[in-house]
């Protein structure tokens, strides 16, 4: 069970932090600021293009460039399909790793690399891959790095990732290190601005800075100084101890804010969490309503020793939604069906009437927070 009582002390959530991820989640807002002047600075407005992609690739580390993806393909146009570029396998070089282009990748198609590093040789390779397929290559990632040499020097466009100086950077040694809620942000906003410029989505600089907006309207909310009564980060994390989290989503925004949320409950916590679309999420879980993890289930022995047994997880249901409403919505069918089975609710939706980006902040930042604190609260107990 986590410490409830750390969650109202500010100053005790900040000496939990030792990862910095409080603050890093709320400097979601600035680096999209960031990513806005650093691209009016590397001339993207200027940037002529010749028509719409037929597709978009995207590669980068895992398990953030799939996030990416998903992102870019729920707040694009919906003309232009995009995809990740998986790992295919090692290469010959220990430890490193190898993407590789699907075949049908051509002079037709943009090629987005994404990455805080920038020195992944894998990357530089696909990089001169897709360059003697003819596709049209951008990347994110440090300017004096390999990656950006290799682009640049193909012609490519090249964007600096959105990060910020830490006064107090994360010990190596933490166990959070490496799933920095702020890494997406980095990354995605740039992205962002790239996919405006060709024209597979809708983001200039000015959707860009209400974007950010919304996110410090999340941190503002959500930070550490409000207690939990009155901050649904924090009311969800309580909610979420001791629980198999079911994300259930509705809407494409809402579907890449659970996927993502997934990713980074996961990595913070150390424990399971599952996300799946509505309606089919009812059918996907509907044994996780029933069987072991319902409420009030037990195991069948009973008279084994508990007492070093940590507590089993039960189920809950989050609804995420996207602020559309939506024809013959499937949320009341699936918040009656997990009540009616026991299972608690919990919900996250964007405001009524916020375009795609504001949802995404809304819906991605309240997560994120929320794994944070489920994270930090457990870790003092």
């Amino acid at each position: 069970m986590l410490d409830e009582s750390l969650l109202d002390e500010a100053a005790a959530l900040t000496r939990a932090d030792t990862g910095g991820l409080l603050r890093s989640v709320a400097e979601a807002g600035a680096r999209v600021r960031t990513a806005v002047r650093q691209a009016a600075e590397a001339g993207l407005a200027d940037l002529r293009v010749d028509g719409r992609p037929r597709g978009i690739l995207v590669a980068g580390p895992a398990p953030t460039a799939g996030s990416l993806t998903d992102l870019l393909a729920a707040l694009g146009s919906g003309g232009v399909p995009v995809t990740c570029v998986r790992v295919t396998g090692p290469r010959a070089e220990a430890d490193a790793l190898r993407w590789s282009l699907p075949g049908w990748a051509d002079s037709f198609d943009l090629l987005l690399l994404a990455t805080l590093d920038g020195t992944e040789p894998g990357l530089v390779a696909l990089a001169e891959q897709a360059y003697r397929r003819g596709c049209t290559t951008a990347a994110v990632a440090p300017p004096d790095s390999p990656l950006a040499d290799a682009v640049t020097r193909r012609h490519g466009l090249t964007l600096p990732p959105a990060t910020l100086p830490h006064a107090h950077p994360a010990a190596p040694d933490t166990p959070t290190h490496g799933a920095d809620p702020g890494v997406l942000w980095a990354l995605l906003a740039p992205l962002l601005g790239l996919a405006d410029r060709v024209r597979a989505a809708t983001a200039p600089p000015s959707a860009l800075l209400g974007l950010a907006d919304r996110l410090d309207q999340v941190a503002e909310r959500c930070g550490p100084v409000h207690a939990t009564y009155d901050n649904p980060a924090k009311t969800l994390a309580t909610e979420l101890d001791g629980a198999l989290p079911l994300l259930w989503t509705e809407g494409r925004v809402a579907a890449a804010a659970g996927r993502h949320a997934v990713t980074t409950l996961t990595a913070l916590t150390g424990r399971p969490a599952l996300a799946a679309e509505l309606p089919e999420a009812l059918r996907l879980h509907h044994g996780l309503l029933t069987g072991a993890f319902a409420a009030g289930a037990d195991p069948d022995d009973l008279f084994r020793d508990r007492v070093e047994e940590p507590p089993a997880l039960r189920a809950r249901v989050v609804l995420l939604g996207d602020p559309t409403p939506v024809a013959d919505s499937a949320a009341p069918a699936a918040r009656e069906t997990a009540l009616t089975h026991g299972v608690p609710v919990s919900e996250v939706r964007a405001d009524e009437g916020d375009d795609p980006l504001r949802a995404a902040a809304e819906l991605l930042a309240t997560m994120d927070y929320a794994a944070v604190y489920l994270a930090l609260a457990s870790a003092g107990r």
